[in-house]
């Protein structure tokens, strides 16, 4: 909270948080949309600040889109000076170096201490420019060969939606785009203020798993109303209870045989693999809304001991649970 100003000295009111997007020819609009969606609109209803926010091309004026409109841009690259986030959205051709001047404007950002985000072919516009060198790294499925062939210096992990290494964040495809902006939004303003701004745009605040999950996977079949996804429901709702392939089975009254074929046409994924996700969700919800301790939490979100609560936490997340509490609540 800010403290009064008192009678005979006045206090200035902080400078708002400065967010840029980077705008080029030949644009996604989707890819465009995404930082603005989640930064660029009046949020203040949901508890959100009142960002500075910006869209800015190398010289301002006229940009066409992949759509066959175009998009008029008021802000040169001069206006990314003190910008404190610059998001790059997905980069027209990987197989184009990006021009010059977008890649100084990024390094000296970089150098002077701003947070950078690349989403999706993004990514290659921050390796072009040095920036994630040494780094680890995320980028779109169908791109990630390529990617590590050209910049074999980044630690490239294909397999995840998003990864943040401080003040530098990578995304992989288009809903990852999403995915990171409301996780840099959680990271700026707390879980609290970006869950709201998830419901408002009607997706999850926090999805689990990893992109491997959408690549090549059959189309699943609509399970609503039917055995199975009352099942998914009740699991959902008992996670502290042990949960094993035979006893799930057992209670959608299939075979174990039947139960796993229909258990991955319906999620994509194992039920292990499922359930890990399933109840790393309920961790961080706990840790986030809850003063709970972590060993309690560990047993209500069905890990059975601490040991197994972090070590899964720490393979998802790259941090522990503690670390994730102070982070989003500031405690």
């Amino acid at each position: 909270m800010a403290t009064p100003a008192s009678s005979d000295t006045a206090t200035a009111d902080p400078q708002p948080h400065v967010v840029a997007v980077i705008a080029f020819d030949q644009i996604s609009p989707f890819h465009l949309a995404v930082p603005c969606a989640v930064f660029g609109e009046d949020r203040r209803r949901d508890g959100l600040p009142d960002f500075d926010f910006r869209v800015c091309a190398e010289r301002p004026g006229a940009l066409t889109t992949t759509a066959g409109f175009s998009i008029a841009v008021t802000h040169g690259f001069e206006a990314l000076a003190d910008a404190h986030t610059i998001v790059v959205p997905s980069w027209r051709d990987p197989d184009e170096l990006p021009p010059a001047a977008l890649l100084d404007a990024l390094r000296a950002a970089h150098a002077r201490g701003a947070q950078l985000v690349g989403l999706c072919l993004g990514a290659f516009v921050l390796a072009a420019a040095g920036i994630l060198d040494g780094r680890p790294a995320s980028t779109h499925w169908a791109w990630a060969d390529d990617f590590a062939r050209r910049y074999p210096r980044v630690r490239l992990d294909p397999d995840v939606l998003y990864v943040d290494d401080g003040n530098v964040l990578t995304s992989a495809g288009t809903a990852a785009g999403l995915d990171c902006c409301l996780h840099v939004l959680r990271k700026m303003c707390g879980a609290q203020a970006a869950n709201r701004v998830a419901r408002r745009l009607v997706v999850s605040p926090h999805r689990q798993g990893g992109q491997a999950q959408f690549i090549e996977q059959p189309v699943a079949p609509n399970v609503r109303g039917d055995r199975l996804s009352c099942l998914l429901e009740w699991v959902s709702g008992n996670l502290d209870a042990p949960h094993t392939l035979d006893t799930l089975a057992g209670r959608a009254l299939m075979s174990r045989r039947t139960f796993t074929r229909r258990f991955r046409l319906a999620t994509g994924s194992t039920v292990g693999a499922w359930l890990l996700s399933q109840r790393l969700a309920r961790v961080q919800q706990l840790l986030e809304t809850t003063d709970e301790s972590v060993e309690a939490i560990a047993g209500m979100a069905g890990f059975g001991s601490t040991a197994s609560l972090r070590q899964h936490f720490a393979e998802a997340f790259r941090t522990s649970p503690s670390a994730w509490r102070r982070e989003f609540r500031g405690v």
